[in-house]
């Protein structure tokens, strides 16, 4: 209740824009901003497939203004992004398969479209604090775990490039014009009002929905690949202390749980959970080989120490939220 007082006090009032805005990340900061009393604008484009789903917002619809647009359409940035005070950027191409067959379309979201957001940041609202969403993808093959923010980037795909390409953008701006941007780099998100009708993203929902389904989850090799999966409440948590702290301020984090968790055993606290689903093991596909990274956790020690962040959910209690909220809501989602 303390804390909860304590963040009214920082957001009450506070113009805030959020792109990708109606996705799992951006629809979860809204809910939570609006309710904290602030002045929320979601922009979202709602280009298939991805993530854009009125239902997310539905608690707090009438606290929210909400704009179809895209980052990459200038005039309606240069308008929508005056007088903000923070911005949460999440707007982006989420598939780094699908930015392997159509890499002009990602450059030109997952690049163009955040330099759009950022002139317009420089032009109209210089003062506004902006964050990033970046990926752990940034990195390509893992040298050493846990792995921290001076890791080796070398991407593996388009998707990845245009990120790292991005993130630069972000602290090019800070360096040069003083914009007040905060980068992440963030591992496996997972939890409710992600969108649940293909495996692109959000692949521990995606199994949720295959075991609820009773179908078989299919893991590549002998599922002894190690990943870093974070609840979307733990991220938002994250988010908004990057929104206000000032230790945060032109600097990097990597966010993740900091636990690394095998893929095989991820699956089974999905078939726990749900009580439904068989697991098959198969050969790992030819366009998923060539973009493995090895195995990843995060090092969360400069996140923890500048901003005093921890993660709080376990993957299995995250699991089980997710299946809950699903179990209720799934005619939403894929129905």
């Amino acid at each position: 209740m303390r804390r909860s007082i304590g963040l009214s006090k920082i957001f009450n009032g506070k113009k805030v824009l959020i792109t990708g805005g109606l996705g799992m990340i951006g629809s979860s900061i809204a809910i939570k901003l609006a309710k904290l009393g602030a002045e929320v604008t979601i922009v979202d484009s709602f280009i298939s497939p991805y993530g854009a789903n009125y239902f997310n917002i539905r608690d707090v619809k009438n606290k929210i203004k909400i704009n179809i647009s895209d980052i990459r359409d200038r005039e309606s940035i240069k308008c929508l992004i005056k007088d903000k005070e923070i911005i949460f950027n999440l707007a982006g191409q989420v598939s780094h398969n699908d930015s392997l067959e159509n890499p002009f379309l990602d450059a030109d979201i997952n690049y163009i479209g955040h330099l759009t957001v950022l002139d317009a940041v420089m032009h109209y609202s210089p003062h506004a604090r902006i964050i990033f969403s970046g990926s752990r993808l940034q990195f390509g093959r893992i040298k050493k775990i846990p792995v921290s923010e001076d890791h080796p980037l070398q991407p593996l795909t388009p998707y990845a490039l245009n990120k790292l390409a991005a993130e630069n953008l972000y602290l090019f701006y800070h360096r040069v014009y003083n914009i007040a941007t905060v980068v992440f780099r963030i591992a496996n998100p997972f939890g409710p009002r992600a969108q649940m009708r293909h495996s692109k993203y959000a692949i521990v929902n995606w199994f949720i929905r295959l075991a609820m389904e009773d179908k078989i989850i299919k893991i590549f090799g002998d599922g002894n690949q190690v990943r870093d999966y974070i609840y979307i409440d733990d991220l938002v948590n994250a988010f908004l202390l990057a929104s206000f702290k000032q230790e945060a301020i032109g600097q990097v984090f990597n966010v993740g749980s900091g636990v690394g968790n095998k893929f095989r055993d991820m699956a089974h606290l999905v078939i726990t959970a749900v009580r439904k689903g068989k697991i098959e093991f198969v050969p790992w596909p030819t366009n998923y080989v060539n973009v493995e990274t090895g195995d990843y956790v995060t090092d969360i020690t400069k996140i923890r120490r500048e901003l005093g962040w921890t993660p709080k959910i376990s993957l299995k209690k995250g699991i089980e939220m997710t299946y809950q909220f699903y179990k209720e809501y799934k005619r939403f989602y894929w129905d």
